[in-house]
């Protein structure tokens, strides 16, 4: 990292809403979070100097493309602004972030608006599925004739787990635990009220029934409407806004380092590609090892917590042992032990999590930045996570073929 790249805050709509049940449009989400996000970081829009916007298939469920002018028609002072999509399935988020971080470390802007944004319940849930299924896949080489093509899919991870090292339904279903009960505590929680008994957690087809393969209903994200925004700023920038506020820049939290691979896009390329290997996804731990390496540390012992990318308890379970949590294979250790709950030595997912949160796709990556910010600053409410001071987030697009780390930390 070169010039440090500082968070200034941001916001996120409630992830439980429906905007279409609203009669509201893509673009009022949009509107509203751009809004609510420089109201809550006291800026004003004519301090933007550049913009970003992640956002995977709004083609499909919006009919809407073209989503960078979107800027502009939310606020007249952003007229004549740059601004740009990214798409990277449901790492968008966090590719649209890496790009804003660029800007500002090559030293061409000083601050710079970073927006995640999906809109996905204005149709029915198979359509959705379908929706987010190909297209985010090899679209016609996998995952053909499959109702639901992405729990499909991350049943094959969890078989390959059972396969290498072995795997229990009672871990993951844990892990779905922890994110609902985490997610009560979280005000933007899509589940926050939602009731659950333990058959719901259970191997129980009645409550829980299958989706595909091991993935049972508990075991999935939320199909969500949402948006997040975080606004990202050099010394100069970050110092300025910090004297207004009557705050020090070592208070503000910044992004220590970053990590970015990129693998083929079809799952069983990479799982053939990683026979022999210590992990799963060997390009994934390579991610995470290079946010730590950028961020000066030597591992997830340094970290105070994690937002990581449970879009099925599958993926969280592979998340553990690739942060380093445990050894390869075992991550039912952490989840035992308690060390990834909300007060355990390494909490994952206090926020609830894509499981407990809600998974608008193209948002997702900014939330989790976000959510980072809001741990490292002490801003995160009932699910703070005490005296925290350094975070890291991991975001994977389709079959992990995109995957990004962050740590965020603060100084002071």
């Amino acid at each position: 990292m070169t010039e440090r790249v500082y968070i200034l805050g941001g916001t996120q709509t409630d992830f439980g809403r429906n905007f279409a049940r609203e009669q509201l449009e893509i673009a009022d989400l949009f509107g509203e979070t751009l809004a609510s996000g420089l109201a809550a970081c006291a800026l004003d829009p004519a301090e933007i100097e550049s913009a970003h916007v992640g956002n995977f298939t709004a083609e499909l469920f919006c009919n809407q493309g073209h989503l960078g002018a979107f800027f502009a028609t939310s606020h007249p002072a952003l007229a004549g602004v740059p601004a740009g999509r990214h798409e990277a399935a449901c790492a968008s988020g966090s590719i649209a972030a890496l790009a804003a971080s660029a800007e500002i470390e090559a030293g061409r802007y000083g601050l710079v608006a970073v927006l995640g944004i999906e809109m996905m319940r204005n149709v029915p849930g198979a359509q959705a599925a379908q929706f987010i299924g190909g297209p985010a896949m090899w679209s016609g080489h996998e995952g053909i004739g499959v109702a639901a093509p992405w729990p499909h899919m991350f049943s094959r991870l969890g078989d390959e787990y059972e396969r290498r090292f072995g795997l229990q339904h009672q871990h993951l279903a844990a892990i779905a635990r922890l994110n609902f009960d985490n997610a009560r505590r979280n005000p933007n929680a899509q589940s926050r009220a939602w009731e659950f008994s333990d058959a719901s957690f259970a191997e129980d087809d009645r409550v829980n029934p299958v989706i595909d393969g091991r993935i049972r209903r508990t075991d999935c994200s939320q199909i969500s409407d949402g948006a997040a925004i975080v606004f990202l700023a050099g010394a100069e920038r970050a110092a300025a806004w910090a004297h207004r506020r009557g705050l020090s820049l070592d208070a503000l939290p910044f992004i220590a380092g970053f990590g970015h691979r990129t693998a083929r896009i079809d799952f069983e390329s990479k799982i053939r590609s990683s026979a022999g290997e210590d992990f799963v996804f060997p390009h994934v731990r390579g991610a995470i090892t290079d946010a730590f390496r950028r961020a000066g540390i030597d591992g997830a012992h340094a970290l105070d917590g994690i937002e990581t990318h449970d879009c099925f308890t599958t993926s969280e379970y592979m998340a553990i042992d690739h942060f380093g949590i445990t050894a390869p294979g075992e991550s039912w250790k952490a989840i035992e032990d308690g060390s990834i709950a909300l007060g355990g030595r390494l909490p994952v997912n206090p926020s609830g999590g894509l499981i407990g949160l809600g998974h608008p796709v193209g948002a997702t990556g900014v939330r989790m930045l976000l959510d980072a910010w809001k741990q490292v600053a002490g801003q995160a409410g009932d699910y703070q996570v005490e005296g925290a001071r350094r975070f890291a987030t991991l975001n994977i697009g389709g079959s992990a073929a995109t995957t990004v780390s962050f740590v965020v930390a603060r100084d002071a």
